[in-house]
């Protein structure tokens, strides 16, 4: 559990694997929204609605938490230097405990994961990515926040080596940047997006709670395709500022890609709760470019996965050390 942005939740419901990341503590009294937000008019133009009440407290709740971490010296953009060496042996033992396990119980909401593995679970189609917006968030913000996931895309392909491409048209990959005052879209948007998506998970979209700031719900395929991602959902709250609101973009766009979990042990990395770090690092990447080696393939054991990612982590960093 993260001491300053959150938790991570990974589960499955009913065929879909949830990663909700960057849980917050709520502001003070904020104990979810006791009524349901004020929806501003989908046919409106963009931002031209003032925000209420609920998203302007949100707002500065969020800035304020941005203005703390950053005294703090935490939410680091430098990626790791000399003060977080790895080397292979780190770096495997990063790998196993991020790709192979599972922060909660599959299928059983928040309750504490066993810590049993599970089967590596990817994509082994192109990732193609869309970007959209509440109709309360502002053009202005819309053309940067598409800018920052277009760009993040790119890095994501290139640390993966898997194509990750923008492709509005024949998206798989969804990120939804929605305000407070745009959550009553939420769950129609979905079922749009993932039909015959169960109530459970559809509860996360209704019932978002104040406490999670963003997450991503990956959705796999049945029988043989069981650890195959076939689609992804990323909610970010459009409250944020730019720095909280971009940390966002990395973490789901790369959780989605099948980095699940989070270790304590894990630096210098987002993968971590300690939110030292705010963009994606060169260990991250490194942890990408593992995922995705063709000498592994979703539902691979971590038994039978062990000698090679040994292997990998050694090609990678050159030794044992």
């Amino acid at each position: 559990m993260r001491k300053g942005l959150g938790v991570k939740i990974a589960g499955l419901l009913a065929g879909l694997a949830l990663l909700a990341g960057c849980d917050m503590p709520a502001p003070p009294g904020a104990g979810g929204p006791t009524t349901a937000p004020r929806p501003v008019d989908a046919g409106q133009a963009p931002g031209k609605t003032a925000p209420s009440g609920e998203s302007l407290a949100l707002a500065a709740y969020y800035g304020k938490l941005q203005a703390d971490l950053l005294s703090q010296g935490l939410l680091r953009t430098d990626g790791g230097g000399r003060d977080a060496p790895f080397g292979a042996r780190d770096l495997a033992r990063n790998f196993e405990q991020i790709t192979f396990f599972d922060e909660y119980e599959r299928g059983a909401g928040l309750r504490a994961s066993s810590g049993r593995p599970v089967p590596l679970r990817r994509w082994t189609q192109p990732v193609r990515v869309n970007v959209e917006f509440g109709p309360s968030v502002p053009e202005d913000r819309q053309r940067a926040d598409r800018g920052a996931v277009s760009a993040f895309a790119a890095r994501l392909s290139d640390a993966s080596g898997h194509p990750v491409v923008m492709d509005a048209a024949r998206a798989n990959m969804h990120v939804l940047i929605y305000s407070e005052d745009d959550r009553a879209f939420l769950p129609q948007r979905a079922r749009e997006l993932a039909p015959g998506i169960s109530q459970g998970a559809l509860s996360v979209f209704r019932n978002l709670p104040r406490q999670i700031h963003c997450f991503v719900m990956a959705f796999s395929g049945n029988g043989p395709q069981m650890h195959t991602y076939t689609r992804a959902i990323i909610v970010i709250r459009a409250e944020h500022p730019d720095l909280l609101r971009n940390s966002c973009v990395h973490e789901e766009m790369a959780q989605g890609m099948g980095l699940a979990n989070d270790s304590p042990r894990a630096r210098p990395s987002i993968f971590n709760d300690d939110d030292e770090f705010a963009h994606l690092t060169r260990h991250d990447a490194l942890l990408l470019k593992m995922l995705y080696d063709p000498r592994l393939s979703p539902g691979i054991t971590l038994d039978q996965a062990r000698p090679i990612i040994a292997q990998m982590a050694e090609e990678l960093l050159g030794g044992p050390s």
